[in-house]
């Protein structure tokens, strides 16, 4: 595995030589082409200028800000450079915090980062430190310039695990949506709360896999073999129908099917209503 970058992860006055690895791989896309369904001549895109339609040279498109409506500021190559923070192959580290009060909507993409030449004791002395106190590290860093990521520092597998991180004001205000208000009686409670504990699993990642990927990636083949024919579609689910739901019914159907037997019934009373959090 090749390093994205080799730098240091720096806390207080200490310097641990380290390199960056991501943490995650893309499964290889089925890249498809937009063609001409006649002769299959692919469809190309020009840069036209809204103003008069003609097309525009790559030299001469240079990238605005709309500041009030069609009123725009160019920005230059060289606005660009003044801003621009430099990536110094540096993991600052900020402050150490308890994992959990990280609100989990911030997590963004894992890397993984491994000592370099000298840095091991280092290195290890810091990984077991956080093991030791249950605390993550919160770090400044730049992977790829200009952008500069917030992230959090924890161990994993005898590593560090750097996980990227939204800016607080990237998050959507869930205010935005009303929480649902219903009255539920003690027995859809208990039978819903039954049917979740049959169904409870040890999370097994690897036994979850892309399906629709697989499917066209198979539908594409079967059309490569029988030169472009139409390929037999399957039989398509019937629409549901609107209607109201029963969901004592569902449930006892659902726990059937898991082999759990229905719960007893317990008298209709409806509950005090929770405040919403």
């Amino acid at each position: 595995m090749k390093p994205l970058w080799k730098g240091a992860i720096s806390f207080g006055l200490v310097n641990i030589p380290v390199g960056l690895y991501s943490a995650t791989q893309r499964t290889r896309t089925i890249d498809l082409t937009l063609l001409r369904d006649s002769d299959h001549s692919r469809i190309r895109y020009k840069k036209v200028a809204e103003a008069d339609g003609r097309e525009v040279p790559l030299e001469h498109i240079v990238k605005g800000y709309e500041y009030e409506r069609n009123r725009y500021v160019a920005l230059s190559r060289e606005d660009f450079a003044r801003v621009q923070i430099k990536s110094n192959q540096l993991v600052d580290i900020q402050e150490f915090v308890q994992s959990s009060d990280i609100d989990p909507r911030l997590y963004d993409t894992p890397y993984f980062l491994a000592p370099e030449k000298g840095g091991d004791k280092a290195f290890v002395l810091l990984r077991q430190a956080l093991e030791q106190t249950g605390l993550a590290g919160v770090a400044k860093v730049v992977i790829r310039p200009p952008r500069e990521h917030l992230a959090l520092l924890k161990p994993l597998d005898g590593l560090l695990l750097l996980q990227t991180l939204h800016f607080a004001d990237e998050l959507r205000n869930s205010a935005e949506l009303r929480p649902p208000q219903a009255e539920l009686a003690n027995q859809e409670l208990d039978m819903a709360v039954s049917l979740i504990n049959t169904m409870t699993a040890k999370w097994k990642p690897g036994e979850f896999h892309d399906e629709y990927r697989a499917a066209l990636l198979q539908l594409v083949e079967e059309k490569v073999r029988t030169g472009g024919k139409a390929v037999r579609a399957p039989k398509a689910a019937p629409a549901a129908k609107g209607q109201i739901i029963d969901l004592v019914d569902l449930l006892q159907q659902s726990l059937g099917k898991t082999g759990q037997a229905p719960a007893r019934k317990a008298p209709r009373r409806s509950p005090p209503r929770r405040k919403a959090a």
